[in-house]
């Protein structure tokens, strides 16, 4: 029997499946709708979809650096709970996307997801493991760097947080050290920009107009405000920018800057899990009423 679009369609709307695993139903079934329907769900594929619409807030950050320390990626992985996350089926997974998309130079979800693991890609992987664990799950963001000089990460709180630093200078034992300090430093501070030259200028006015205002509010003088303004902006850059905040495990007031030396920071990337993300917030007294309304 052929398979048409229309009915491919059709069992999609019906199971959220994917058109390809619609379409092998079909095939499979030779165009019987309701066999189908069952066929996905015997391999959880519609059970899985059905569980697309949950929202995943919670979930971990990988991350790997490649043998020649020029290349990093971080990954966010999210599921709906955090009970699920502690999981190590749910752990190993995450650990391996993050070899798959270092191994083959990944540096997208699409990209990703369509990759092969074991002879399967890791996007039905991922489907199988939703249908068995019976939760949403999903691969929400990833970033790669690549740098001529050299890469580390650091890894927070279990993985609720995850850094990229980008260095000048090469991956020798004390830099690698320096890096990584630093890497710890961003997940602590969540700094805005790197630099002073990496402020724009439609930032820098809003932050300078809050301040003239909370200056007037506290009486000062029209006149010397402009003066006061230019302390204030050379304190914006202190706390926000990376390479001028104050090392946070420094004994004597050195900056990132200062602490680095030789090499210098390049650039950085933070994730944190779930932001972004609106949790959505259920209402179980509705959720009873509907059910018995319905």
């Amino acid at each position: 029997m052929k398979i048409t679009a229309k009915m491919v369609k059709e069992l999609r709307d019906i199971t959220a499946a994917g058109m390809m695993d619609c379409k092998k139903a079909l095939t499979e079934k030779e165009g019987n709708m309701e066999a189908a329907i069952d066929y996905l769900r015997e391999k959880g594929m519609a059970k899985a979809a059905k569980k697309a619409g949950r929202i995943a807030a919670e979930g971990m950050i990988f991350d790997g650096v490649s043998a020649d320390a020029k290349t990093a990626l971080v990954l966010e992985f999210n599921s709906e709970t955090d009970f699920v996350t502690k999981s190590d089926e749910f752990i190993q997974f995450g650990k391996n996307a993050i070899k798959v998309a270092l191994k083959n130079g990944i540096t997208t979800i699409e990209a990703l997801k369509a990759a092969d693991l074991n002879g399967e890609t890791i996007e039905t992987r991922l489907t199988s493991l939703i249908a068995k664990i019976g939760e949403n799950m999903n691969l929400r963001r990833i970033e790669s760097v690549t740098t001529e000089g050299f890469v580390t990460t650091y890894n927070h709180m279990g993985g609720k947080l995850g850094v990229i630093i980008e260095m000048t200078g090469e991956a020798t034992e004390e830099n690698v050290k320096k890096a990584k300090g630093i890497a710890m430093h961003v997940a602590a501070m969540d700094p805005g920009y790197l630099a002073p030259e990496d402020v724009t200028t439609e930032d820098l006015k809003k932050e300078m107009a809050i301040a003239r205002v909370q200056l007037l509010e506290e009486g000062k003088p029209e006149k010397i405000i402009d003066n006061i303004l230019k302390g204030k902006e050379r304190k914006f850059y202190e706390e926000s920018c990376l390479v001028k905040q104050v090392y946070v495990r420094a004994e004597n007031k050195e900056t990132i800057e200062q602490f680095a030396g030789d090499i210098t920071v390049k650039g950085f990337s933070r994730f944190k899990v779930g932001d972004g993300i609106e949790k959505k917030v259920e209402d179980f007294a509705a959720e009873v009423a509907a059910q018995i309304n319905g």
